[in-house]
């Protein structure tokens, strides 16, 4: 397993295959995080994001059946693994406590 070190758009990426929970394929995760964020995302871009996320164990996938409307390709599904969930549990932590340690006004 490569480092887990996550920057902020593979965050984004595998929190959309969170959210999907089982039904996560590069258009469908493209159209959550467009939803999440109101930006657009560039398909390639979340295609790189979730080929470096399973490098580094962060996800697993599985292909599809073959579609016709997809001219007999397959869709390539994306989950969670133990340790996806853990570096998003660990990000949560880390980014309360960062917000908790800001100075209240007085």
């Amino acid at each position: 397993m490569k480092g887990t070190y996550l920057g902020e758009f593979e965050e984004v990426v595998l929190l959309a295959v969170a959210i999907l929970a089982g039904d996560a394929y590069g258009a469908a995760i493209t159209n959550e995080i467009e939803q999440q964020m109101n930006r657009s995302v560039n398909l390639g871009a979340v295609h790189a994001a979730l080929h470096r996320l399973e490098e580094k164990g962060l996800l697993s996938s599985r292909l599809g059946g073959a579609t016709a409307e997809r001219g007999g390709r397959s869709k390539r599904f994306f989950t969670m693994t133990m340790a996806g969930n853990k570096a998003l549990d660990n990000i949560r932590e880390i980014r309360n406590r960062m917000w908790n340690a800001i100075p209240k006004p007085a």
